[in-house]
This record gives structure tokens, sequence and C-alpha cells, in this order.
């Protein structure tokens, strides 16, 4: 039995094919998928400190909304 992913392969790559209208690489779902997940956890980790710094113990949707722009520009390329 081969080993399960955490995502779905195939519809990963379809979403990268319909978006950019190029085939996908063997491995190049995985690598999407990876900077994704760094993706959410620096969001998080931003939001989290934003939210401590108002002295909240829950982060808001304000607070991910507020961070958004800025961790977008450390990810772009």
């Amino acid at each position: 039995m081969p080993p399960t992913t955490p995502y779905p392969r195939s519809v990963v790559k379809r979403i990268a094919k319909a978006h950019t209208g190029f085939n996908v690489g063997k491995n190049v779902d995985i690598q999407l998928y990876l900077q994704y997940k760094l993706f959410m956890q620096e969001l998080l980790r931003e939001a989290d400190l934003k939210a401590r710094k108002r002295g909240a113990t829950r982060i808001s949707p304000t607070d991910i909304k507020k961070v958004t722009s800025d961790v977008l520009q450390k990810f772009k390329v």
C-alpha cells in the first residue's frame, strides 16, 4: 500500500495547472504544499504576536487581516 499524503496530490496539480496554464512537474505539488504550510504558520505566528501586543489571549480575524499584507510581502518572489 503506497503511503498517504496529507493532501490530495492530483487536486493540487489540477489547481496549479488551472491557475498557470502549464503542466506541473513531478514533485511541484509537494513544494506548493510545503510553501502553503510555511505561509500559514508565519501568518498565524504574526497574528498571535499582534494579538498579544493588544493583550488578547485569542487571535481574531482583525489580527489576521492586519498582518496579511506583511506576511504576503515576505513570501513574494
